[in-house]
């Protein structure tokens, strides 16, 4: 299950698990400044586990357009604002492979829920692969890959109003049962359950 960081505990938990793995890959530690959304996932044991993180995205001042032509991307350039970086997607190393999907999940929740488009991202090309062919995620590669605060990169975009236009082909989607709910103007504060989409 995946749910919003909404305060400082869990903040501080978000930041443990990403610098933990950023240090085991060797990334260098960026804090971001501005968000949209962070994320965590939690194990049914209650146990925080993952992470990612939303950012707003700027053609002209992003620092991701040094690691890739994101800026000069046709589909980035025309969808006018829809975009955002979707940064931070770690799981601790015990957890990896089973919780992909929640990670995963909460990017299409919060891409469906502020209209976006696009998200650019670096991801490792093993990561790309297992994205490609496991979870079937619509996304392209936008340049080369290129060594980037401490791996190799691959800039790529990820095509999110695909996903969250077509959940039915998705079976790994799974959206915490309150916004479905908010969704359906149904209410659901204080909902932790999830349900398949």
């Amino acid at each position: 299950m995946f749910k919003r960081v909404e305060n400082e505990l869990e903040l501080a938990m978000f930041n443990g698990i990403w610098t933990t793995v950023w240090m085991e890959k060797g990334f260098e530690l960026e804090f971001s400044n501005q968000t949209l959304e962070r994320f965590i996932v939690v194990t049914p044991e209650g146990h925080y586990v993952g992470t990612s993180e939303i950012k707003p995205y700027s053609l002209t001042s992003s620092s991701i357009n040094a690691a890739g032509p994101f800026q000069t991307n046709p589909k980035v350039v025309e969808a006018d604002g829809a975009v955002a970086e979707i940064d931070k997607m770690a799981l601790l190393r015990p957890y990896r492979g089973r919780y992909i999907s929640d990670l995963l999940s909460s990017a299409v929740y919060i891409a469906e829920k502020l209209h976006l488009k696009y998200f650019v991202s670096l991801l490792e090309p093993k990561f790309l692969r297992a994205l490609r062919i496991s979870y079937q995620v619509p996304l392209e590669k936008v340049g080369e890959k290129v060594f980037y605060k401490g791996d190799d990169v691959v800039p790529v975009l990820f095509d999110m109003e695909q996903m969250y236009r077509n959940k039915h082909r998705y079976d790994w989607l799974v959206y915490p049962l309150e916004s479905v709910l908010v969704a359906n103007g149904a209410g659901g504060a204080g909902q932790s359950e999830a349900i398949k989409l």
